[in-house]
């Protein structure tokens, strides 16, 4: 049975939640915590991070819906060369929106909101070349990441990134599209084994019209709606897109099947079934409130078993973010970024499907591993990055901008190639904003250092790595530069690795 903490909480439940509420602490943050309870500490988070954010634009994004107007005129008269631009603006757009909302996650005090948009990130899996609908989409993940789960499911469900990519555009009345229907009820609410094939027919029936403007608003397009009667789980009525949620969100399977993927996302890889099952009684009769869920969770022993402390392996973005708040680096070229994430096999905006990145064990191989132990020495010791990652294609779409499939993928292919030309095997010159980081040792004798250090990065700190020994063959000139490569050598530990 779950129940809350009321006794004294020990330092390490606090560094356990800031990895899983958030994307770690400094020893500064961490010490001013410690003196709040736990429960009090995330009714505050929750209570701070409700407000909503400030959209994330680009300019490019800017560009394009200033030149909306005239591209709808006359779309069909765009020469190859204009064609090839806005292909190029659309490009960049998405990989700049990736940049801002690293940026974001690694320099925002809104760190759960973050954390959970991360999440719903890859819960509502998304994957659409249009920059104007990822800041669209993105928005209102971020907006409801600790709102409502059925407000969340309907906004999204309207989105033109969620109605391009899994192509409800083209859904109408005798010729429906089953994409979305089924992967709302396989990924987004309720999971296999809980509807039939007739099911996904009927539901299919009930979102035709469901589409989008040149605007980027979502249209309801009547004479496209089938509006015949739809037998969908166990219920018959003239049923449109809205009622078919609504269904959905009435099923307990929903909020079990929600529950339980964000379980292996904040808990553990292994879910406990009794837990899961608990805590989605408590969601589903909170009427789905996302932040209810977060507390009951945050503040649950079971949260702080010990099996799920230091059980988790860290995503790519969360390792680059940790990182990144603990000491602050920047690069010249902020593209490198964009080199690290797909290298690392997770980038931004682009999910490998439908259902999102697997996750957990998925994160780790022979060669990941390595490339994940070197990025320390990358980012803070100026080090060379010498990995070519695999192609991953930006997806402009043919049927947006009337390009053959081949051409498309020549473009990608050749500005891959030039990127990596001038960016791997080259040392990464970053400017790493240590001082801070140092600082926050200053009250501690040398022989301290170690074990502080490693205390901090650490969830917890495993006995089995011998820092004293470690930090024999570290950087010893200065007090700074001791904690620095000491630093680095931890970060680049398979520990490091887990939170």
């Amino acid at each position: 049975m779950m129940t809350s903490i009321h006794s004294a909480d020990p330092s390490w439940k606090y560094q356990h939640l800031a990895w899983r509420a958030g994307f770690g602490f400094d020893r500064q943050t961490l010490l001013q915590v410690q003196s709040v309870p736990i429960k009090h500490l995330v009714k505050t988070w929750i209570r701070q991070q409700q407000s909503p954010p400030t959209m994330l634009q680009t300019e490019e994004g800017r560009q394009l819906r200033e030149q909306l107007p005239s591209l709808r005129e006359r779309f069909l008269q765009l020469s190859t060369a204009e064609k090839k631009q806005l292909q190029k603006l659309q490009r960049e757009g998405v990989k700049n929106l990736n940049l801002a909302w690293l940026e974001e996650m690694c320099t925002t005090p809104a760190f759960l909101r973050e954390k959970m948009a991360l999440f719903w990130h890859g819960h509502f899996a998304c994957r659409v070349p249009n920059v104007w609908h990822n800041e669209q989409m993105l928005q209102v993940i971020r907006e409801n990441a600790l709102g409502n789960f059925g407000t969340l499911l309907v906004a999204v469900s309207k989105s033109p990134a969620m109605l391009q990519f899994l192509n409800n555009q083209q859904n109408r009345k005798q010729h429906p599209n089953e994409n979305f229907a089924r992967e709302v009820m396989e990924l987004f609410t309720m999971g296999r084994g809980h509807y039939t094939e007739q099911d996904v027919k009927e539901g299919a029936r009930a979102f035709t019209g469901w589409g989008f403007n040149a605007a980027g608003e979502f249209v309801f397009r009547k004479n496209l709606h089938d509006d015949g009667v739809k037998h969908f789980l166990g219920k018959t009525g003239r049923f449109d897109g809205d009622d078919i949620l609504q269904i959905l969100l009435e099923q307990r399977a929903t909020a079990y099947h929600v529950t339980e993927k964000l379980y292996r996302f904040l808990v553990n890889d292994e879910p406990d079934a009794q837990q899961v099952q608990v805590l989605a009684d408590h969601f589903y009769q909170s009427g789905y409130n996302i932040s209810s869920l977060l507390e009951r969770l945050f503040t649950s022993e079971a949260f702080y078993d010990v099996k799920n402390v230091g059980a988790r392996i860290k995503s790519p973005i969360e390792l680059i973010v940790g990182m990144r708040r603990m000491i602050p680096v920047s690069y010249q070229n902020p593209n490198v970024w964009l080199l690290f994430q797909r290298s690392l096999e997770q980038v931004l905006f682009y999910p490998p499907n439908v259902a999102g990145w697997p996750g957990g064990k998925s994160w780790i191989d022979s060669s990941s591993l390595m490339l994940r132990l070197r990025l320390p020495q990358v980012l803070y010791a100026g080090s060379i990055w010498d990995i070519r990652p695999k192609a991953m294609p930006d997806e402009i779409m043919d049927e947006d901008l009337h390009l053959p499939p081949e051409h498309d993928n020549a473009l990608e292919q050749q500005h891959i190639r030039e990127y990596l030309a001038h960016t791997v095997g080259r040392r990464l010159q970053a400017t790493v904003q240590w001082d801070a980081y140092v600082q926050q040792f200053q009250d501690l004798a040398e022989e301290q250092l170690p074990a502080a250090i490693a205390g901090l990065l650490f969830v917890p700190k495993p006995e089995h790595v011998d820092v004293d020994r470690l930090s024999r063959f570290v950087d010893h000139s200065s007090r700074e530069r001791f904690i620095q490569s000491l630093t680095v050598q931890l970060m680049a530990t398979p520990e490091y690795q887990l939170c």
